[in-house]
């Protein structure tokens, strides 16, 4: 495969997130075969069973980003030792009905940013967790729990220079991560 989309889910709606800043700025590390495309998940109705019959139109277009993308890339906060609900309630949707699932298969990166020492971590394993049942092959290595500091960014949005050298090993181990498990 010559060129590869990667649907990125970003697990916060705040305008100026940490997790929106560090997605769009990991994506620049990419080789240029990759292709990044946000999946809005804001406007997504909270799931419930009642409406797996009849799907509403932003659920539908989720779903058909997800199905047509070759990989996933979860960036997230951690709310309450968790991931975000907005996050859980996109995933419940675009895998469901049952036997309808739009993640499976789909190799899938997740790190996130927080201005604790520790990152993401407790969030990122809740989230593995939730992948792993829904059959997402998910990169385990290396782990990127990043903490929000100054310097994480340069001014004009990139990554800085404290960080570039890991985010970039991780970038490269993602890539690799997607190619081999891309049919």
């Amino acid at each position: 495969m010559s060129k590869y989309k990667i649907a990125v889910i970003v697990g916060s709606l705040r305008k100026d997130s940490f997790n929106l800043k560090l997605a769009n700025a990991i994506e620049k590390l990419a080789p240029s075969e990759f292709t990044f495309q946000q999946v809005q998940i804001d406007d997504l109705p909270l799931y419930n069973q009642d409406d797996d019959i009849k799907q509403a139109e932003s659920v539908k277009r989720l779903k058909n980003e997800i199905k047509d993308a070759q990989g996933l890339l979860f960036v997230t906060p951690e709310y309450n030792r968790s991931i975000p609900g907005v996050l859980k309630n996109a995933i419940d949707n675009a895998s469901r009905p049952y036997g309808q699932n739009a993640w499976a298969g789909k190799p899938a990166g997740v790190l996130g940013a927080s201005i604790g020492v520790i990152g993401t971590a407790m969030a990122q394993q809740h989230l593995r967790n939730v992948l792993a049942f829904l059959d997402v092959p998910t990169l385990a290595q290396p782990e990127a729990f990043i903490h929000a500091k100054d310097g994480l960014f340069d001014e004009s949005g990139n990554i800085g220079a404290d960080s570039k050298q890991f985010l970039q090993s991780w970038m490269d181990r993602y890539v690799a991560w997607v190619k081999k498990h891309t049919v």
